[in-house]
């Protein structure tokens, strides 16, 4: 456990850091790593995932607890352990680990240390396509996957009627057995899982014929997801209990529903926010007018201003993408398109109006115009 990652350090608080304060660690960090800042960055993506993972083990009561207790006395780091017993041997360089790999963890009660072994099913990872529009709004969908469920007929134990069991004589039904080990600094004694029953303190005398002794049976689920609105490709879903069986008669796993989510036609998203380009009529960007824009939830009127320029951006609060932590906003950039294919009756047209405009009108025109014809001495619209 000297490896386990310290989810303090991680989110860059106190060990008696409040929720308050661990969650606000939580939100800068994770505008700093997001993965849409750092595209193709395998390190910032890593982090990404850490500080996540750091911010939902300290943001429950009961997992954090339990993390402080692996962190204090299970990992050597000098803090006390049950009974008032000192901890660890930190104090020695690194010498407490080379104890812990020789006598395989043991505890101060001369049993295994940390928490009982972990008998609880695995975790099931899948995934989950959105389209656009059902990632942004929030949407509710059924869901069908596969999993090891526990046999109803032997209620997880493998054996006949949930009976046909017998006390491990190995282990005496501890499910640990004693281990005597010679090393450098003479015989030692340690405890071990018991290799007869796995650790179970039970053996099966006769097999369940519906799981074969196996304890759990393959089972097709269909179930319903509620998706909240926001979710992006980071996003992730757990369902406790949804997952592997435990073959041990322990709890079940959790289903894990990673989204997948598909990009959109006509708009690019940034966490919470929208952009959209929409082209628009050179005499729109003149005169002015009014235009359809959309946001996800609708299509709505826009005025734009005359005398628009190409590549002008408008930014519309409160029309992008909401979710639980806010909305984000609308970013419109407007493309002019001049037309490329006139009638004769439309050039004529447009010959004529242009005649009536003075390059004055222009600004930027007429200052690169004067510039032009001060260096050069002539302009760009001097005729042959």
């Amino acid at each position: 456990m000297a490896d386990k990652k310290n989810y303090y350090e991680i989110l860059g608080v106190s060990k008696t850091a409040s929720v308050d304060e661990i969650k606000a660690a939580y939100k800068k960090l994770v505008k700093q790593y997001h993965p849409d800042l750092h595209p193709g960055d395998a390190a910032a993506a890593e982090k990404f995932k850490e500080v996540n993972e750091a911010n939902e083990v300290l943001t429950d009561k009961d997992r954090r607890a339990a993390y402080d207790f692996e962190l204090n006395h299970v990992r050597g780091m000098g803090g006390p352990r049950p009974g008032g017993a000192p901890g660890g041997f930190g104090g020695f360089g690194g010498f407490g680990d080379i104890f812990n790999d020789i006598f395989g963890g043991m505890g101060a009660d001369g049993g295994v240390a940390g928490a009982a072994k972990d008998n609880s099913g695995d975790d099931i990872q899948t995934e989950m396509q959105l389209t656009f529009m059902e990632a942004a709004r929030g949407c509710t969908k059924d869901f069908s996957y596969s999993r090891n469920e526990s046999c109803s007929a032997c209620r997880g134990t493998g054996a006949r009627n949930g009976t046909a069991l017998r006390t491990c004589l190995k282990c005496a039904g501890k499910g640990q057995i004693r281990i005597t080990q010679d090393t450098m600094f003479g015989r030692t004694v340690r405890m071990g899982i018991c290799p007869d029953c796995n650790g179970k303190g039970k053996i099966i005398t006769e097999k369940c014929p519906d799981c074969k002794g196996r304890g759990y049976s393959r089972k097709d689920m269909k179930i319903s997801i509620t998706v909240p609105p926001g979710v992006d490709n980071t996003s992730y879903l757990k369902k406790r209990g949804l997952g592997q069986a435990s073959p041990q008669g322990g709890p079940s796993g959790d289903l894990i529903i990673n989204f997948k989510v598909a990009p959109h036609r006509l708009f690019t998203r940034k966490n919470m926010d929208l952009y959209l380009d929409l082209p628009i009529p050179y005499a729109t960007a003149a005169l002015g007018g009014v235009i359809k824009v959309p946001d996800v939830e609708k299509v709505f009127d826009y005025t734009i201003p005359e005398g628009t320029q190409s590549g002008t951006v408008f930014t519309l609060h409160g029309k992008g993408i909401k979710s639980k932590n806010g909305t984000g906003s609308l970013f419109l950039r407007v493309i002019v398109e001049v037309p490329t294919k006139l009638s004769r009756d439309q050039r004529k047209e447009m010959e004529g109006a242009v005649k009536n405009f003075d390059i004055r009108q222009y600004d930027k025109a007429k200052k690169f115009s004067d510039a032009m014809d001060a260096l050069y001495g002539v302009t760009p619209y001097s005729k042959k």
